[in-house]
């Protein structure tokens, strides 16, 4: 049994709980307010920055991709053709690219202020930036999406999967950024045909129910992210 210290609408945290998923891996996850820099969880990841996975007889494991990392190379080969990772090098290096992509590029451009100015904000106090969401941030976020929209669009039509032939990270980080966002109607599905086809087949997945369980209460989800037919 692993222990995910995460928060529901953080976006690598949901790639960690999508990767635990398709593994079938059982995890407790417990809820973790970074902005109130709990003492002993700043002592497990000084970054301050969820997810942190715990497990017995090893350290903390701090970080989205460290994780990845790690889940794969304890449970990866016994997967087969399912493994995440897949094990020729230019496949890794292109799947560790795009989940580079979604987990730094999308969050810093796209999920991580949408997230922020209108979940996380709402549970901070004034003294740490918590209060009314910033309109100018969350327009830039809008407008930045449109643009990964149309690259998630054009690898999904040239690729059976965003990293090639089969599911792997890649799959996984993106449609974790576009969950989070998905609940808040953020995200423009009339603008890419291709990005939305690909994007319902992974939520379609039973790895992502409990995802799509998720609900914040005074923010309703958006019509798209219960609709598995939108």
């Amino acid at each position: 049994m692993f222990t995910l210290l995460h928060h529901p609408f953080c976006p690598q945290s949901r790639f960690i709980r999508l990767i635990l998923g398709e593994h079938g891996l059982d995890v407790r996850p417990v809820e973790e307010r970074v902005w109130e820099r709990r003492e002993a969880f700043l002592t497990l990841n000084p970054a301050g920055t969820t997810p942190v996975l715990i497990a017995e007889g090893i350290p903390a494991v701090p970080g989205a991709g460290i994780i990845a990392d790690y889940l794969d190379e304890t449970y990866g080969e016994r997967v087969g053709e399912r493994r995440l990772l897949p094990t020729s090098m230019p496949e890794r290096i292109e799947v560790r690219r795009l989940m580079a992509w979604f987990n730094e590029k999308f969050f810093e451009e796209v999920s991580g202020p949408l997230v922020t100015e209108r979940i996380y904000k709402r549970f901070m106090g004034e003294e740490i930036g918590g209060g009314p969401p910033e309109t100018d941030v969350m327009r830039a976020a809008r407008t930045n999406v449109r643009y990964h929209l149309a690259y998630i669009g054009w690898l999904a039509r040239t690729r059976n999967y965003l990293a090639g032939d089969r599911l792997t990270y890649a799959d996984l980080a993106a449609a974790a950024h576009l969950s989070a966002i998905d609940y808040l109607g953020d995200v423009p599905w009339v603008e890419d045909e291709a990005a939305k086809a690909w994007y319902a087949r992974i939520k379609s997945r039973p790895s992502f129910r409990p995802l799509l369980s998720e609900w914040l209460a005074g923010v309703p989800a958006s019509r798209t992210y219960v609709d598995l037919d939108f």
